[in-house]
């Protein structure tokens, strides 16, 4: 089916021409011109040639002359597009030289369709004999009433008549979705009840056959293993550049992509698509326009988990947004950065590689066959909320930029930026501040603590060296400002020139690089297990998801060898506090395996690190040392009842645990 058939939308007949012949042969995988370098969209003219944090947005590659090539990079004019065929020429809806009409004109402004279809239906006076049981709040829960208030309950409303079918919209839900792809920039806009997460394990399903390999980055989120495990697909990870100074995890490059797909065709191993995460949590973005024209010239679709980048499309200073560089299926959680209700997000498509239909079923096994029309109503009022104001985000961009220049000057404190990694990545969101205090010998979580306990500063993300904060359309300036005075105050109290640590190298290795997959996660995901004490875990297959949450990044996945880098990681996050998800024992005590998992050689274990204090320098480290005999099995047991002890002697457990 041909992405917009049957829909009123444009039908995107030129997107797989135009993206295939915008790659040449001189262009580096990696791009080109540094950070700073600006570029279009795929098929335009580009000052990088992969470089998707451009200025200017669009201009077709035959008409590339110098002279308009010198015109346009002058300019900042990113909202002008021209792209035949393609959803990429609908206009960027921010604002810059021209009117407000002009810029908002992609979209019905001030209209909300489904809004409006529910605020008419809850006003009808009728007999109510269906569900929800409150009977539009006649029977509400007192106390919920007393939380959210009774007109709540009034537009709680099934999938009535005039409310239209999510999955086979005709009226109402139809065109709030048109107005949408409209607005973000895609030839077709599904609405999400079940959050980003569905929209991420329907994009892989419908895309990957079971036993066809997806290439995804090793950071990626614990969705992306739960489409795995319900897919079948067999991931190929690649592994992203990792700062061990931020204890965070970059993107990937076209190049390491392009690696990724010929080591697959060299085994003869189908490539099913390529999922990339951009931007990262801490708003770290990849190239997505190298990576598409990588893997469009060999006919594999791109999906991006662009859950933290739904805001990308409308503002001068923002990256260019996923379709915008050519990606196939985007995934946007439209509650993040945007104004929507928790839990509801957007699934945008672009370009004839990926079967719509394909997606429309599979987002029906996945998604509730009861939808929330709060949730759904919330996307479309937020979809009108951005069409009817062309500035929406000035405010916020001018508060964060404002931040990050007065945290900077701190002393102790460091700000995240794209300088941290050696990777030519594009972009950083403007809007994500990440900070540490490494430097007043204090960890993530204890910086995190104080911030929160003394000053009441709530951040979005804490992790093992930084705190990442979120700036957003309900950011205010005072708050912004409250997080500046309380960071000084922190910096007040804990530096000390002479006690500050100095910045090193980064030389470590992440925690996620070193894996071995033995299984398939659908296969370990389905084999029997058995639950083994941590200690013991070690050189077997892990039958579970393991991941500190937030963020979400999974430090095991069924069907990978439990290694010391991996169980240390997790010891540390867990003694530090963060929640572990995932895993059936969440004190991580014991591990589920796989039971016929293959068991290494304790004794070949040259050091294995089963834990860690709460202190890096508390650090305790059980070596087990490379005997060239077994010991007997009675010295056997003594041995491993005194590995057992200490470790639980250090980490506080019962030793019969």
């Amino acid at each position: 089916m041909r992405c917009g058939d049957g829909t009123g939308i444009r039908i995107c007949t030129a997107a797989s021409v135009m993206r295939s012949t915008s790659l040449t042969s001189s262009r580096r995988l990696d791009g080109g011109g540094g950070r700073r370098g600006r570029g279009g969209g795929a098929g335009m003219v580009s000052f990088s040639a992969y470089s998707p944090c451009s200025t200017v947005a669009g201009m077709f590659k035959n008409e590339g002359s110098a002279a308009a090539f010198n015109a346009h990079k002058e300019s900042i004019m990113r909202h002008v597009v021209v792209q035949c065929g393609t959803s990429r020429d609908t206009p960027r809806t921010f604002n810059t030289n021209g009117s407000h009409a002009e810029s908002s004109a992609v979209a019905k402004a001030g209209t909300a369709p489904l809004v409006q279809a529910l605020k008419l239906t809850a006003n009808q006076d009728v007999s109510c004999f269906h569900f929800p049981g409150h009977n539009r709040g006649k029977a509400a829960p007192r106390s919920l009433s007393e939380l959210i208030g009774s007109r709540t309950f009034l537009h709680d409303l099934p999938e009535l008549p005039e409310l239209d079918d999510l999955f086979s919209p005709k009226s109402v839900i139809l065109d709030a979705q048109k107005q949408a792809a409209e607005l973000f920039g895609s030839c077709k806009t599904w609405f999400l009840i079940n959050g980003s997460t569905c929209g991420i394990q329907a994009s892989v399903m419908a895309t990957c056959s079971p036993g066809d390999h997806l290439i995804v980055p090793r950071n990626c989120h614990i969705s992306v293993i739960s489409a795995l495990v319900l897919s079948g697909a067999v991931p190929k990870y690649v592994v992203p550049e990792y700062n061990s100074w931020w204890d965070i995890a970059g993107g990937i490059t076209p190049s390491q992509v392009d690696k990724a797909v010929k080591e697959l065709e060299e085994d003869g191993k189908k490539v099913g698509a390529v999922l990339v995460t951009s931007p990262t949590y801490h708003g770290i973005c990849s190239n997505i326009q190298g990576i598409a024209n990588v893997c469009h010239l060999q006919g594999i679709p791109v999906i991006v988990d662009e859950a933290h980048g739904a805001h990308f499309r409308f503002h001068r200073n923002f990256p260019s947004s996923a379709t915008e560089q050519g990606a196939d299926l985007a995934v946007q959680s439209t509650h993040k950065v945007l104004c929507s209700l928790t839990q509801s997000s957007m699934l945008h498509m672009d370009g004839e590689l990926v079967d719509a239909d394909k997606v429309s079923q599979c987002l029906q096994l996945l998604q509730s066959s009861s939808p929330s029309y709060l949730l759904l109503s919330s996307l479309d009022a937020t979809r009108a909320q951005l069409s009817e104001n062309a500035e929406s985000f000035d405010e916020p961009v001018s508060v964060a930029l404002e931040t990050k220049d007065q945290l900077r000057t701190i002393p102790g404190i460091s700000v995240l930026d794209l300088s941290s990694f050696h990777s030519d990545f594009p972009a950083i969101d403007p809007l994500r501040i990440t900070l540490s205090a490494s430097d007043l010998q204090l960890s993530g979580y204890e910086a995190d603590d104080i911030l929160a306990e003394n000053h009441q500063i709530v951040c979005e993300l804490v992790g093992t060296k930084a705190m990442t904060f979120a700036i957003n359309l309900g950011t205010r300036r005072h708050d912004a400002q409250r997080l500046v005075h309380s960071v000084k105050h922190l910096s007040e109290k804990y530096f000390s020139e002479n006690g500050s640590s100095s910045r090193k190298e980064n030389l470590a290795c992440s925690p996620l690089d070193k894996f071995s997959i033995k299984l398939t996660p659908r296969e370990a995901f389905f084999s029997k297990k058995r639950r083994l004490c941590i200690e013991d875990s070690l050189g077997e297959i892990c039958g579970e998801l393991i991941c500190p949450y937030p963020p979400g990044i999974p430090v095991l996945i069924p069907g990978e060898l439990v290694t010391q880098d991996s169980l240390s990681y997790l010891m540390n996050v867990r003694d530090n506090g963060m929640a572990i998800s995932g895993a059936v024992d969440s004190k991580l005590r014991s591990i589920m395996n796989h039971r016929s998992g293959q068991t290494l050689d304790r004794y070949e274990q040259q050091s294995c690190t089963y834990g860690t204090g709460h202190l890096a320098n508390d650090r305790i480290t059980f070596r087990v040392l490379r005997r060239k005999e077994r010991k007997p099995q009675s010295e056997h047991r003594i041995w491993i009842s005194s590995i057992r002890h200490k470790f639980a002697h250090v980490h506080g457990f019962p030793e019969a645990f």
